[in-house]
């Protein structure tokens, strides 16, 4: 297991994710601002650690199946605490699309990559606009207690993770069909 700059920082990401939860839990004054501080900063380090990785020529297998797995382990534990705190229907609807989402697709990409096909469901530039607006969206709702700040900021966080539902649902779609034509392709089905 290598151990170098991005791989070191994706091992970060994966070791915040307790501290988030318990942050997020413990009853002191800002809990919920410190939570989203260390989600933005594993967000950050999501960002940084492929750009290093590709900068410094410090790309590795071990780094390309955790990177992923940190990324949807923060996503999919995040989301979690905040079905607790914001517990509606459409909120819980829009976070169970967003999980089961990258379950699926992490399956697609683990089977297509068995097939030698693992670029045909490469990540897309919805998914992309997705994981943006996703991220942005978890930001703000760690930060705000619906409790006591049902403001229009809440509002835009609702607003800006229902979309990312949306953009889920679309590039979901798109990877599966992506995969069909392959899988159509290699079985002479036209």
């Amino acid at each position: 297991m290598p151990i170098n700059i991005p791989n070191a920082l994706t091992l970060l990401r994966i070791l915040l994710i307790p501290v988030l939860a318990v942050v997020f839990y413990l009853p002191f004054q800002g809990h919920l601002l410190v939570a989203a501080g260390i989600f933005t900063l594993a967000a950050v380090t999501d960002w940084f650690d492929g750009y290093l990785a590709r900068r410094l020529g410090q790309m590795t297998a071990f780094g390309a199946f955790l990177d992923p797995v940190a990324d949807k382990l923060m996503v999919a534990v995040a989301l979690v605490l905040l079905v607790e705190r914001h517990d509606t229907p459409l909120f819980t609807l829009a976070a169970s699309v967003i999980i089961g989402r990258e379950i699926v697709i992490s399956a697609l990409r683990e089977w297509m990559a068995e097939l030698g096909e693992r670029t045909s469901v490469a990540v897309s530039y919805i998914g992309k606009v997705k994981t943006a607006f996703q991220m942005v969206a978890v930001i703000g709702l760690l930060a705000i207690d619906p409790a006591r700040d049902g403001t229009w900021l809440l509002g835009l966080c609702y607003v800006l993770l229902y979309t990312a539902a949306v953009f889920t649902l679309w590039s979901m779609v798109a990877y599966l069909r992506a995969a069909a034509h392959v899988i159509r392709a290699r079985e002479g089905i036209s």
